[in-house]
């Protein structure tokens, strides 16, 4: 994981609209009727529906789908007890990563309680307002009886997450890893470090599972709890059963698995040398582990080993557990997540982890393979399968245990409509990062000189996506990295005026004359272009001392665009390069082409290139379905432009068969599945949802595009130049530092394809 600063995070949290999340409305509110139906006096009718019969809030309202996020930050992340105003931030990022994963709304709420009965009925005097509740941060003790009496006195789903959280991920790895290890649960012993809510709940759940309480050696900050001890409360209490106190040291000797749930560094290499045979190891304390992934496993090549960080194998993450967790219990309007819900939960994670990794998963985090392993003993988190794989589970659970209100009927139904909730908006931005981290390359910025571009490349290198090479005087870029604390350490920074490059130059210059001597180009003017950093850089990268290029931001795009036609040149059977945008929504990736280059291309022109957007969006591994767009459906308005876009459409049909294409079409259309089905069940897009926009000509499309980007608040990615014989990418005027970094990572797959 990059880099995080003080400053990038609180820019991150204060820019724009300060917070992560908002409310959004999902009626219409444009007129005064829609007005008079959302409010008085029409809200009236659902009011007095619900007062006859209390269900129908699941009918009128959005409580169906609507989950409490509640703290009062007596014990947040690592941080402790920083009250329920400084908890917020955490509090918003918990709804952000419930609404991307699994769909579901939240409302963060902070309550100033440290007293459990005052927040024990503050909780319950709010809960009519939601179909769920997750605890969030709250200390042990109190956090056990808190969870209890709301479970107790409630009839809608609660989950303290910090406690069965950690407890669902680490027991589906524990399945596993015991499966891998030829161990039987019944037989093994375990060693916890920490007995706060999380370390018990763990305990209690691998006691479900089948663990035997004699095996389970659980120490907090004083020791081994024991039963000659006086100063445990009633949780730890359970735990208690030893009679002999042993050192924590000690306690590792023939030990068959260790859970951390403590603090970073704990564990010695000693102590897991003399664990049992097939040691299994979850050093769980965050962000770094009671021992570190290559201290155990340099000790021990026999460790089955899971920590809490991403960048190791067997990332133990909440993040695969409570978002289809509570997708499972309000779709079946459970009254309650009980025992049965979670172990459903706890084997739908450790079968999926055994199931054929898809190669979406795979290039997303760089693999030649992944499959059920020691380094495999739990899935990904970015694994897409999760919410139809351990949603249905929880509903089906909650229906067997006779606590679902709402039993689902068509199983298949469901599943289709688990998959239309992904997060699809923001799924293609985290792809391309993955598989950039996979290989990257180097890249040389022409404008090396530009604060946005120094920032981008540092956020492109501290990912890992990137090395740069950066093009401009010393001295001021220097100064700019020193003035605006940028971090790029040993980075390569080059002034193609200097008269070290001189040798360079006139190297660069002469291949390029080579090139455009029969253009017009003396030999002499090709080597004094290269004092201009557009074409020196160029001719890096045409020389293979650079990767990639990224350029554009402080000049024109057809400026910067010319001399890289020049230098660099088309791929092999291309005719013209073609200019692409992807726009990120909740219906997923949009691809618009050509937006940047072409004028008015002819119907032969078009098809050619719809043909090689097609090729580049498969690179990424999305099936493009393409719309080619007019004024006119399929003839109905004769012209230039419709009759062009037909002809292109007739071509591609015949040359390129399997490709899904169809048109011309309007853009309602297009984007309108259900009305192309309704008015144009022929076309090969009926029932399809389009994702590639071809238009007619650079006007429309360029328009089209700069009225979505400033309409939508996702992620742009563009414009990628396509057809280049190697990967040259000019971003527009004035680009954002975060759109620099999304075409960087789209340069480095571009790199990697060539």
């Amino acid at each position: 994981m990059s880099k995080i600063r003080k400053q990038d995070a609180l820019d991150y949290h204060s820019f724009g609209r300060p917070g992560k999340i908002e409310v959004v409305p999902t009626k219409p509110y444009a007129s005064q009727r829609d007005l008079a139906l959302a409010y008085s006096p029409g809200v009236a009718e659902p009011c007095l529906k619900i007062a006859e019969n209390p269900d129908d809030v699941y009918k009128y309202t959005a409580k169906s789908n609507l989950v409490a996020v509640i703290s009062n930050g007596t014990a947040v992340l690592g941080l402790g007890n920083i009250g329920p105003l400084a908890s917020k931030p955490v509090m918003e990022g918990k709804g952000l990563l419930f609404k991307i994963f699994a769909d579901i709304d939240v409302f963060d709420i902070e309550i100033d309680a440290s007293d459990p009965e005052l927040f024990i009925q503050t909780v319950k005097a709010i809960s009519p307002t939601f179909g769920g509740i997750n605890l969030e941060d709250i200390k042990a003790p109190e956090a056990f009886e808190i969870e209890r009496r709301l479970k107790e006195e409630l009839d809608i789903p609660v989950m303290h997450d910090d406690q069965h959280g950690t407890a669902i991920i680490s027991s589906s790895a524990l399945i596993n890893a015991l499966e891998l290890a030829d161990k039987k649960i019944d037989k093994v012993k375990i060693l916890i470090s920490g007995a706060g809510a999380a370390a018990i709940s763990c305990a209690t759940l691998y006691l479900s599972l089948g663990a035997r309480l004699e095996n389970i050696f659980m120490y907090d900050s004083k020791g081994l709890l024991t039963c000659q001890r006086k100063d445990l409360d009633e949780m730890k209490q359970l735990f208690a059963v030893h009679k002999v106190d042993i050192p924590f040291a000690k306690g590792f000797k023939n030990m068959d698995v260790f859970l951390g749930l403590s603090v970073a560094g704990l564990v010695t290499k000693e102590m897991i040398k003399i664990m049992a045979k097939d040691p299994i190891v979850f050093a769980l304390a965050n962000p770094e582990p009671e021992i570190s992934y290559k201290e155990a496993t340099s000790v021990r090549k026999d460790i089955i080993m899971a920590t809490g960080r991403s960048d190791h194998p067997n990332q133990v993450n909440n993040v695969l557990g409570f978002p289809f967790i509570f997708r499972g219990a309000l779709d079946v309007r459970a009254t309650t997540i009980n025992e049965e819900m979670k172990l459903a939960a706890v084997k739908a994670i450790a079968a999926l982890a055994k199931e054929t990794i898809p190669e979406e998963v795979i290039e997303a985090y760089g693999e030649k393979n992944i499959s059920f392993g020691r380094d495999q003993i739990i899935p990904k988190p970015l694994d897409p399968r999760l919410i139809y794989y351990v949603a249905p589970a929880v509903a089906k659970a909650a229906m067997d245990s006779g606590v679902a209100k709402n039993p689902i009927k068509d199983w298949e139904l469901y599943e289709n409509q688990l998959k239309s909730r992904l997060g699809l908006d923001n799924k293609l931005v985290r792809d391309i990062t993955f598989k950039a981290q996979r290989n990257p390359k180097t890249v040389v910025y022409p404008e090396g000189d530009n604060v946005k571009i120094l920032k981008a490349a540092q956020i492109a290198f501290e990912e890992g996506v990137a090395m740069p090479i950066l093009l401009g005087n010393k001295e001021k870029i220097k100064a700019l990295i020193a003035e605006y604390a940028v971090e790029l350490p040993e980075v390569t920074i080059i002034d193609p005026k200097d008269k070290k490059q001189e040798e360079a130059r006139i190297n660069f210059g002469k291949a390029f004359f080579s090139k455009r001597k029969r253009r017009g180009i003396l030999e002499f003017e090709a080597i004094q272009l290269m004092r201009e950093r557009n074409h020196f850089g160029a001719m890096m990268v045409e020389t293979g001392q650079a990767d990639a290029m990224i350029t554009g931001l402080t000049r024109s795009y057809r400026s910067a665009l010319k001399p890289l036609l020049h230098i660099i040149g088309l791929e092999n059977d291309v005719n013209r390069i073609a200019g692409m945008y992807i726009l990120n929504s909740k219906r997923g990736p949009l691809f618009l082409a050509d937006t940047t280059v072409n004028l008015n291309p002819n119907a032969e022109q078009i098809a050619e290139i719809t043909v090689n957007v097609a090729k580049t969006i498969r690179k990424l591994k999305v099936i493009p379905k393409i719309a080619l767009l007019s004024y006119s459906n399929f003839g109905s308005s004769p012209g230039e432009d419709a009759e062009k876009m037909g002809r292109a459409v007739e071509i591609l049909h015949a040359k390129h068969p399997n490709l899904i294409v169809d048109g011309e079409m309007q853009a309602n259309f297009a984007l309108n599945s259900e009305l192309m089905n309704e008015k144009f069940s022929f076309s090969a897009l009926a029932n399809k949802e389009v994702n590639t926009l071809i238009f007619p000509n650079l006007s429309s499309g360029n328009i089209a595009y700069k009225l979505l980007q400033q309409m939508t608040e996702g992620d742009a990615i563009g414009p990628i130049l396509i057809g280049f014989k190697k990967s040259i990418h000019v971003v527009q005027l004035g680009s954002t530092v975060r759109e620099i970094v999304n075409m960087v990572k789209i340069a480095v797959i571009d790199a990697q394809n060539k």
